[in-house]
């Protein structure tokens, strides 16, 4: 299983207030708010954050079958700015996570090996929905493929497993 998150910096900046009152309180852990609060630029902290568990999200969803709004229950460990995991009742993600100045990306594995298996889409192939999870079916092998998406204002990321 696969997920992905990516966060249009410049967006954010205009749409999210996440220095208002109480906002950190309803997405991130006492853990996390530590992090937030210790590090140099907290509001790249916030997004690096945030799309790690969104990308985490995408796996708990499809591999629960459970949709809802709960970030609080989703804990990222901080490794470094690139990598860590997020846990989610007794689930553990892996992720990766790119930045630059105009976005940040994050991809989450359910095992480590599997980031070596990631094949990013082109916007122009085929992705069909099934009670809404994306997939693809690769023309070879005509084996269905998990496929995660994701976009936010100019950025839009495609990804799934060659294997």
């Amino acid at each position: 299983m696969i997920g992905n998150d990516i966060v249009d910096l410049a967006l954010a900046r205009k749409e999210s207030n996440w220095k208002r009152n109480r906002f950190l309180d309803k997405i991130f852990t006492a853990k996390e708010q530590l992090l937030i609060a210790d590090t140099e630029n907290p509001e790249i902290m916030v997004w690096n954050l945030w799309s790690r568990k969104e990308a985490a999200y995408k796996i708990y969803n499809r591999e629960t079958g459970i949709r809802g709004y709960f970030p609080l229950q989703l804990e990222c460990v901080y490794e470094n700015e690139i990598s860590g995991s997020v846990s989610i009742k007794g689930n553990t993600y892996f992720t990766k996570t790119t930045i630059s100045d105009a976005f940040i990306h994050t991809i989450a594995v359910v095992k480590k090996e599997k980031f070596d298996t990631i094949r990013k889409l082109n916007s122009n192939e085929t992705i069909s929905k099934s009670d809404g999870i994306p997939f693809i079916i690769d023309e070879q092998t005509k084996i269905t493929k998990p496929v995660s998406i994701s976009h936010h204002g100019r950025f839009w990321e495609g990804i799934t497993l060659i294997d």
